[in-house]
């Protein structure tokens, strides 16, 4: 038997047959890691800004998130794509078609992250135009903001490389890998920040800076990954088709899932431009209580996204016992979870918002915002569970309703109707609401979803 069919075995032995709790575990533990140390280099950014005493500078980091998120987001196109393409061909006991996916999700990223950055650079006025800034909001924030986004904007292909195989890995059982090369570019990211915004003395170019460092970084962790040939995965050139439903497999599924990010960009995009009416204080306030529960987010986003592999894996092998099972463990520590998580943000709300904003109207406002926007996140572990569920299981139409809905068709018009209604309250309010009627959405489509294919 060959060493690569060896080690077939034994990573997806686990997924096969392992205890359904330890399964669930080493598989979301280690992507539950990978995203609190995305948010922590998001709010290291904020942080080590906000210790410059520039709320001005706050506001620009926070209006710059939605066009870093555009560029992970079509990392995620692959990532999402190819790990539930790649798990249920697994499950199938088609390693060689996985093969030809890692590869096609490889140097899709190449490609389109060079237009990307090429687009961006070319188009950087008017992008900034869309998200809000102008000369009128004066002159100090234009150039805080296009100094930040000429740097990150340059680093594409490394951006959507590291997002794409922090998930592609975890479908081979590599769910400690693809947690190491997002904790080496986020630990970079995070040990850089002082050191280039503090003392060096770079301010925001610094924070930008060291971003860029840390994607490339996490990109190269993979890279080597590869290199080494212990992988049952591929990311050769010759591996490389567009043919056989590769690209059509990979972009149904991952395009649904990155719509989910940027809708989310472009909500954040739009609630910008409507709070900005209220001053830059209300920016910076909004910009930091969206972090306050990202704390929350993040962690139920990496639970989701670490059983996907293993319920896709199921789903390819047609074990809907096992599935069930795993299914049931997930959405009742998902639940806990996030019920725990928002408790203590709720609590230590002041003490984080304190530690990014030092003016007192901003952070006036940064608490009040928190406080609304945590009134649902206890639900967030049991939504991100049944929306990566419905990807793992392939289900193409019902992804596209979910991620099409949460931050698109249902908050942008919310968010429009609301703020006319109740101002500014209003526009903080739209999340919550939106957060129940998407959860409801989403389990009413995951039991259409398993009821169909387990009966099929």
């Amino acid at each position: 038997m060959k060493k690569t069919e060896i080690n077939e075995q034994d990573q997806l032995e686990l997924f096969r047959s392992g205890k359904v709790s330890t399964a669930v575990m080493k598989n979301a533990i280690p992507a539950m890691i990978a995203m609190m140390m995305v948010l922590i280099y998001n709010l290291a950014d904020t942080f080590f800004i906000g210790q410059t005493h520039n709320d001005m500078q706050v506001a620009a980091v926070s209006m710059c998130t939605p066009v870093f998120l555009l560029f992970m987001s079509v990392g995620t196109i692959y990532g999402i794509g190819g790990v539930s393409v790649i798990s249920r061909a697994m499950g199938e006991g088609r390693p060689e078609y996985a093969r030809k996916v890692s590869s096609f999700c490889m140097w899709s990223c190449v490609g389109v992250g060079i237009l990307m950055s090429a687009a961006f650079l070319i188009f950087m006025e008017r992008i900034m135009t869309i998200m809000g800034v102008s000369a009128g909001n004066g002159p100090e924030l234009w150039n805080y903001v296009k100094s930040y986004m000429m740097i990150v904007s340059g680093c594409g292909p490394f951006v959507l490389i590291s997002n794409c195989y922090s998930n592609v890995l975890r479908a081979e059982g590599q769910a400690n890998n693809a947690m190491m090369g997002m904790l080496i570019g986020n630990l970079a990211n995070v040990i850089l920040d002082p050191v280039m915004i503090l003392l060096l003395g770079w301010e925001i170019r610094g924070a930008a800076v060291a971003t860029v460092i840390g994607n490339v970084l996490a990109a190269v962790y993979y890279l080597v990954y590869f290199a080494k040939g212990t992988s049952m995965l591929s990311i050769h050139p010759r591996d490389f088709t567009l043919g056989e439903g590769v690209c059509r497999s990979v972009l149904v599924i991952g395009v649904p899932a990155a719509l989910a990010t940027l809708l989310m960009s472009a909500s954040q995009i739009i609630l910008n431009g409507r709070m900005v009416e209220y001053g830059e204080m209300a920016m910076a306030g909004i910009g930091v209580a969206g972090k306050v529960t990202m704390m929350t987010g993040a962690v139920c986003i990496g639970l989701g996204q670490g059983v996907q592999p293993l319920l896709g894996y199921c789903v390819g092998a047609k074990n809907w016992e096992r599935f069930g099972s795993v299914m049931r463990y997930s959405l009742c520590f998902a639940f806990i979870l996030s019920t725990v998580m928002t408790l203590f943000c709720f609590i230590f709300t002041p003490q984080i918002v304190r530690a990014f904003l030092t003016d007192e109207a901003a952070f006036g406002y940064g608490l009040r915002f928190s406080r609304i926007l945590l009134s649902t996140s206890f639900l967030f572990g049991v939504y991100f569970v049944l929306t990566n569920t419905l990807q793992a299981m392939g289900a193409a139409t019902p992804s596209l309703i979910i991620n099409l809905s949460r931050q698109g068709l249902i908050y942008i018009p919310l968010l429009f109707v609301l703020g006319e209604l109740l101002g500014m309250e209003g526009l903080v309010w739209t999340q919550p609401a939106v957060d129940v009627i998407s959860l409801l959405l989403a389990v009413w489509l995951y039991l259409r979803v398993y009821r169909r294919m387990a009966k099929g």
